[in-house]
């Protein structure tokens, strides 16, 4: 089962042609980051607390259908570690119907506050502040 976060699209997100503003697609994609990580067991503010934050590195959206106001979504974030340095936040965006409207795919990797340069192991911070990847599907 895929974790998903449910958002309806107010107006005020919309563009002149009345669907969904190309920015406002990142947007939905970083409230399915920020929650998904709680919901997985490890708060953002936890993680900056001690002195590390997830650092967005690079961010593609392929676009499927239009979204216009009112309608609701289901966000998905899936996680995906490597070996090195950065790890993939995926979401789909998907219209209550099944229809597939954005594919996000986002490259992250978690700063040392600090240092300011990212952690060897990412995966293995994030497991010590209590992220269960499971969760997530």
């Amino acid at each position: 089962m895929t974790w998903t976060t449910p958002i309806t699209v107010r107006s005020y997100e919309l563009d002149a042609l009345g669907h969904l503003n190309h920015a406002v697609y990142h947007q939905y994609a970083e409230v399915a980051r920020v929650q998904g990580f709680a919901a997985a067991g490890c708060e953002w503010d936890g993680l900056i607390k001690a002195g590390t934050a997830p650092v967005l590195l690079q961010s593609t959206i392929n676009f499927r259908r239009e979204l216009r106001a009112g309608d609701t979504v289901h966000v998905d974030l899936v996680l995906k570690f490597s070996a090195g340095k950065t790890f993939h936040a995926d979401s789909t965006i998907t219209k209550l119907d099944g229809t597939v409207s954005a594919e996000i795919t986002c490259l992250l990797g978690l700063m040392d506050l600090t240092a300011r340069k990212l952690v060897a192991d990412p995966q293995a911070v994030l497991a010590g502040h209590g992220l269960d990847v499971s969760v997530l599907g």
